[in-house]
């Protein structure tokens, strides 16, 4: 595998071609996709925003034990219409179930005895395994903003409640996508600035790392998708880009939305090891708001949607292939 480190050439779709769905959506980090159209997002005023393909929303919240909200990262959708919620507290982390209803209890509230620190994302695949990521054990987690960051992990949830670290020491592991051909699982290290891939083994268990592309000046990959064509989208924070990532590792900017100078200074504390809040929550761009996540819509699938930090809206382009089926795309 050809892993790249220069820079990609420059966007193929315009911002004036994109277009938007929902409206006053909280930090809509994580976005998914259904048959029927309808959309879910994970919503900071406690719970999961839902965007009925009508135009209707929804939002279905609940609390903690301790009376306060939850603030869910990644989400997942199961098949009794509840959610898998990644829990990102300040402090605490763990996976929660939350019914549409309101009732909310831990799923995975620990590892081998020891509490989940901020837990960033959740996702199921077609083996009935739950796939976890942590991406840093430091606190607060802007101390991982730093390419020396490598205490991120990964957590495989077997069908039955069985649960495991599957691979440690990344460098602040991020979401994780199972390859088209059930062979890889593959995760965005954001501030090591690589996708990376691990064989995966029938009892769930992760071979060695390798490498699959590196990404240059300004990209924090954070979101992870495939088409049916087995090329990887990889969503970057800050520059606002959606990257091809074919499967040689050849890279393509499909998207892009960032202003130069503001790239310069968070380059240049990310360089001094000196990244922090800041630099991720005062993006300068002229449509996107810190893109995170991607999700393929619509009936053939080539619609994507895209999450976002900062937004109360979710953008849309439409690609050239469709999007590898999730395994909650036909759920109710």
């Amino acid at each position: 595998m050809n892993a790249l480190s220069t820079q990609p050439p420059r966007s193929r779709v315009t911002l004036e071609s994109l277009g938007f769905r929902g409206k006053r959506l909280v930090r809509p980090e994580c976005v998914l996709a259904t048959s029927s159209g309808d959309l879910y997002c994970a919503d900071w005023r406690g719970g999961v925003a839902h965007l009925l393909s009508d135009g209707t929303q929804l939002l279905y919240t609940g609390k903690l034990a301790d009376g306060t909200d939850l603030r869910p990262n990644g989400i997942a959708l199961l098949p009794d219409g509840s959610f898998l919620l990644a829990q990102l507290g300040p402090d605490d982390g763990g996976v929660y179930r939350l019914t549409r209803e309101g009732h909310v209890e831990p799923w995975l509230p620990s590892i081998a005895g020891q509490a989940l620190p901020p837990t960033n994302f959740v996702v199921q695949d077609g083996e009935s395994r739950t796939w976890v990521t942590v991406s840093t054990r430091l606190s607060p987690r802007a101390l991982g903003y730093r390419r020396t960051c490598s205490d991120g992990f990964i957590v495989c949830v077997q069908a039955n409640g069985r649960a495991a670290i599957a691979a440690d020491g990344l460098g602040y592991a991020n979401e994780v996508a199972l390859h088209p051909s059930g062979r890889w699982l593959y995760v965005n290290e954001t501030f090591a600035r690589r996708l990376s891939r691990f064989s995966l083994h029938a009892d769930g268990s992760l071979g060695a790392r390798e490498l699959v592309a590196e990404f240059g000046p300004g990209t924090f990959p954070d979101g992870l998708a495939f088409d049916e064509e087995g090329n990887a989208w990889v969503v970057s924070i800050v520059s606002n880009r959606l990257i091809r990532v074919a499967p040689d590792g050849g890279q393509t900017i499909w998207l892009e939305d960032a202003d130069a100078d503001h790239l310069a200074w968070v380059e240049a504390a990310f360089e001094q090891g000196q990244m922090g809040r800041p630099h991720l929550d005062g993006v300068r761009s002229q449509v996107l708001r810190n893109i995170s996540s991607i999700a393929f819509s619509g009936a053939d699938r080539r619609t994507a949607v895209l999450g976002c930090l900062l937004g109360e809206k979710l953008a849309t382009l439409r690609l050239p292939v469709p999007g590898v089926a999730p395994t909650h795309w036909n759920y109710a």
